[in-house]
């Protein structure tokens, strides 16, 4: 396998990035997750904006986006897979070891996994931690996953593949690595972005592709809603059928059932939308 760090590829088994990399001492960095169907990539322009928005967030230099996609075309030439995860890793560089900053520039890192499609539905657990909606990394797409690592595995632990936040005013967020929508009296639902939750690409899109209302939920819509879905970059729109202990009745449900047709045929249609 080849991956790109810097200014070229590497090979996986002799790349190296240094231990003194802010995104490794202390997670300084931001990162994007794109999927890859036969060597092509799916909404790459949304990617690197939502790219360049975290590196300002963080206060990083813009990322070249021309590097940058040079960078992905040469990881996928180089790694042929049917469906893959293809990620952008992008740090604060090589520094000292407390919060302040080097002098060497960021590094960038592009490298690409093997994925497989999902289920047409999934079982999701919702935890007792909270996003904070005002914090200074809310809604940049950065390094900083501990957090999600530690709800992931507790999700993992019961049966789920997903987790749950509210925000610290106790209304429904995001998953650890998704969007949330749900469905009542016909009608879809997701937080706003004024949550405290990432503005997912697949989240616009679904947003947009399905006339979905931006609303404020409160965390226990979730025990009365008529469906709920999920949406990412490797889930695009993903059903459903339990949360915590409740089963839904049908999953994916009718409303659900559409947006994931819509989804697929207009993604299907436009690789860059």
């Amino acid at each position: 396998m080849k991956i790109w760090l810097d200014d070229g590829l590497q090979d996986t088994e002799t790349a190296r990035v240094s231990v003194f990399d802010h995104g490794l001492t202390v997670g300084d960095g931001i990162f994007e997750t794109l999927k890859a169907v036969d060597g092509r990539l799916f909404a790459l322009t949304r990617h690197l904006d939502r790219l360049t928005l975290s590196a300002r967030g963080l206060g990083l230099p813009d990322p070249d986006h021309d590097e940058v996609r040079r960078a992905c075309a040469a990881v996928l030439e180089a790694n042929p897979v049917p469906l893959g995860r293809l990620r952008i890793t992008y740090t604060g560089g090589h520094g000292p070891l407390g919060s302040d900053r080097g002098e060497h520039g960021p590094t960038l890192v592009v490298a690409l996994g093997e994925s497989s499609p999902r289920p047409d539905s999934t079982a999701v657990i919702t935890v007792p931690w909270t996003r904070n909606e005002r914090g200074a990394l809310t809604g940049l797409k950065t390094t900083s996953y501990a957090e999600n690592v530690v709800a992931l595995a507790r999700a993992r632990a019961h049966g789920a593949s997903e987790a749950l936040f509210a925000n610290t005013v106790g209304q429904l967020c995001e998953g650890t690595g998704s969007n949330v929508f749900v469905v009542l009296d016909g009608e879809i639902h997701t937080p706003p972005l004024a949550s405290g939750c990432l503005a997912g690409i697949t989240r616009a899109l679904t947003v947009q592709w399905t006339g979905a209302k931006e609303t404020d939920l409160p965390l226990d819509v979730l025990e009365r809603a008529d469906e709920v879905f999920l949406t990412s970059t490797l889930r695009d729109v993903q059903a459903v059928h339990r949360v915590d202990a409740r089963e839904l009745p049908v999953a994916p449900g009718p409303v659900t059932a559409k947006a994931m047709r819509v989804f697929e045929e207009r993604s299907g249609h436009d690789l860059d939308p």
